[in-house]
């Protein structure tokens, strides 16, 4: 019979337990079975591994040196394993990849990145305003990637099983109707915007509203918020001359909305893609990065107020790879 890592483990798992009785409940054999593979075991090595006595069992001089030697064994094979099957899930394209997705413009660079390191994959998406619900999709593995945000101060924490990395942190800019005074300005103060009424998104768990409302305080005054909508029903608001609001600064303007920076950039919100570390993305996690990134810069280059103001300010919404 030749040494086996099983063996090993036998052996190790006997001076845990402290005797043959509580090893062999630990290991599911019975007493018996355990004694006879001891046995056999200490044949094969060559010497007595333990001292059998009335309290238990306590490992002999040369049972000292096996375990040693075992213990130094043991966790490198455990972890190559572990390594190897994680590859071996990577490896493995699914037939499926969920991926979910905040108010961002990221998502449609994602999945056409996603589709490009696994072709053979069904990719689909849902979007929810909330990445906090998203996250625990993530790791709940529910979804196997995300186009997150977040904002200073509030950045977005993720458990060991999911990978969070930041692509970009972008200015905040001011959503005006077009006929509005305010949108002849190369920029707008924050405390004069925050003199208008306001549409804003619904209080939820990214925490948009909250952090607005922090960042417009310190300018002496809070705006008044009648409108409370979301994505089209805000801009529809905002066009018709009811309010204003903010947006990223990746926003492409429509006909009646007019987008202009904040004086002093003010406000700013974090860009950030996620995946679960043991999914099928983690092995492309660098090239999917580099591809939402192009994919980014392509969205800046459409968005005139942000190219702008790209132009103006180098180097401070710079992409984070």
């Amino acid at each position: 019979m030749d040494l086996e890592l099983r063996h090993l483990r036998v052996v190790c798992a006997i001076e845990d337990a402290g005797s043959l009785t509580r090893a062999a409940a630990a290991l599911r054999m019975s007493q018996p079975a355990l004694s006879a593979q001891l046995r056999r075991i200490e044949t094969m090595l060559g010497g007595a591994l333990f001292e059998r006595r009335h309290a238990g069992v306590v490992a002999t001089a040369f049972g000292e040196l096996v375990l040693g030697r075992a213990r130094a064994i043991l966790p490198g094979v455990d972890g190559l394993l572990a390594d190897t099957a994680r590859a071996t899930r990577c490896r493995d394209a699914p037939r499926r990849v969920r991926v979910g997705s905040v108010g961002a413009p990221l998502l449609g660079h994602l999945l056409l990145a996603i589709r490009a390191v696994l072709p053979g994959a069904e990719v689909t998406a849902r979007c929810r305003y909330s990445p906090v619900a998203l996250l625990d999709d993530l790791a709940a593995r529910r979804l196997e990637a995300a186009a997150l945000g977040d904002h200073p101060g509030q950045e977005l924490a993720a458990g060991g099983d999911v990978e969070l990395r930041p692509l970009v942190t972008e200015p905040v800019f001011a959503l005006l109707p077009s006929s509005h005074p305010l949108a002849g300005q190369e920029e707008v103060s924050l405390g004069r915007l925050a003199e208008e009424d306001w549409a804003v998104p619904r209080p939820d768990g990214d925490r948009t509203g909250e952090y607005w409302s922090s960042v417009c305080s310190l300018t002496g005054s809070q705006p008044r918020s009648p409108y409370e909508a979301e994505g089209r029903q805000l801009v529809e608001l905002v066009r018709a001359g009811l309010a204003v609001s903010l947006c990223q600064a990746t926003f492409v303007e429509v006909p009646g909305v007019t987008v202009r920076p904040l004086s002093g950039n003010p406000l700013w919100y974090r860009h950030v893609l996620a995946w679960h570390r043991e999914g099928p993305l983690a092995a492309h996690g660098e090239e999917i990065l580099r591809r939402v990134g192009a994919g980014y810069l392509s969205a800046c280059a459409d968005a005139p107020a942000y190219a702008k103001w790209r132009a103006r300010n180098p180097g401070s919404a710079r992409l984070t790879l």
